[in-house]
């Protein structure tokens, strides 16, 4: 697996607003997904697919720091062995590893930087 960023998020404090934004500026669209105010975004079409977006409220993956800006996610094939480089390379854990259902596992952590970043094991098909 090459490590790709397979997902970004844009974190908003009203969600409808950003989705109407997103479509008139760029023509990305929007399906809900999961919770409420949680959408997929498709940012591409049928000759180049994009990369896979998501809408959802503003939140804190740090404690008492706000979500900012694009948050991405990188696919990657060993959760566990990410997560040990990751400490071991100056990076801090910012959650535990959660399970999102028909997706994959995911965790968010802290580069040296302080930049939040998510590293998935997608779902494998069985």
């Amino acid at each position: 697996m090459a490590n790709n960023v397979s997902a970004f998020a844009i974190n908003a404090d009203d969600v409808q607003r950003a989705r109407r934004f997103y479509e008139k500026v760029f023509g990305w669209r929007f399906e809900p997904w999961g919770p409420p105010n949680f959408y997929l975004i498709e940012t591409g079409d049928k000759k180049d697919a994009g990369v896979t977006g998501l809408l959802q409220e503003r939140r804190e993956l740090v404690k008492g720091v706000r979500m900012v800006g694009f948050e991405c996610t990188i696919s990657v094939d060993n959760l566990d062995k990410t997560i040990r480089a990751i400490t071991a390379n100056g990076g801090k854990l910012a959650t535990s590893k959660a399970a999102i259902p028909t997706v994959g596992t995911v965790v968010y952590f802290n580069d040296p930087e302080g930049n939040v970043v998510g590293a998935i094991e997608q779902e494998r098909a069985k």
